[in-house]
């Protein structure tokens, strides 16, 4: 009962939740999508937070959506033993190099009055949503090993049908509880993402690569004048 909400009614709230609310704020407050940058307010502490989280968390996520676009050549990567192996090592030192990272981006955040003064209490929340995905994915790797095989049969599985709007629960049911979590708690990071400062992700300045060539040397010359 509980898993037929969880997994089939959940995944849909949020991502609904994501898109009216990113929609109703670029409507009425589209300045906000800002990262609010806090470089020049403490930019050392930045570095070692920012460079192990962006790295970490990108291959993570690259290797997820690989395993979710195209199973059958993620499967056909890890069926053999040494490439097992591995997939799970990389996955492993980069999800660390994420967890690390992020520890010291909110250590940074939340100990830096000037960073402090610019952190709205959804960022907050957003921030500790993201630690505990974060946490329980490097748990999931250490505790429940080869998950770049498994993750092809019920995950990846699972998430089709969500997309095919046919959800079908009985392929995470029976996974353990910190695994359950873990796909859960994406789905939070989803839905409270366009009220925190990461909506400015969706806000990269496409035009730029249709802008004429010649306006932007024009703006260039007259900028350093």
């Amino acid at each position: 009962m509980y898993d037929v909400f969880l997994f089939s009614v959940v995944p849909y709230l949020a991502i609904g939740v994501a898109v009216v609310g990113g929609v109703y704020r670029y409507r009425n407050n589209r300045f906000s999508y800002s990262t609010l940058s806090s470089q020049l307010l403490e930019n050392r502490r930045l570095f070692w937070g920012s460079v192990p989280w962006h790295y970490g968390i990108v291959v993570v996520l690259f290797a997820h959506l690989i395993g979710f676009l195209v199973p059958g050549m993620w499967a056909s990567l890890t069926a053999t033993p040494t490439a097992l192996y591995t997939i799970e090592l990389i996955g492993f030192t980069f999800g660390l190099a994420a967890l690390i990272g992020l520890c010291v981006l909110i250590v940074r955040r939340f100990t830096t009055e000037r960073i402090l003064a610019v952190t709205s209490p959804m960022d907050g929340v957003l921030l500790l949503a993201l630690l505990v995905q974060v946490a329980l994915g490097f748990w999931v790797s250490l505790a429940y090993r080869w998950g770049a095989d498994w993750y092809i049969d019920t995950a990846v599985p699972w998430l089709i049908s969500l997309v095919s709007l046919n959800p079908q629960t009985h392929y995470v049911s029976a996974l353990p509880l910190a695994v359950k979590a873990h796909m859960l708690t994406g789905f939070v990071v989803i839905a409270l993402f366009p009220f925190s400062r990461l909506v400015h992700l969706i806000m990269f300045p496409f035009w730029y690569l249709w802008r004429p060539y010649q306006l932007q040397i024009r703006n260039t010359v007259k900028s350093a004048h």
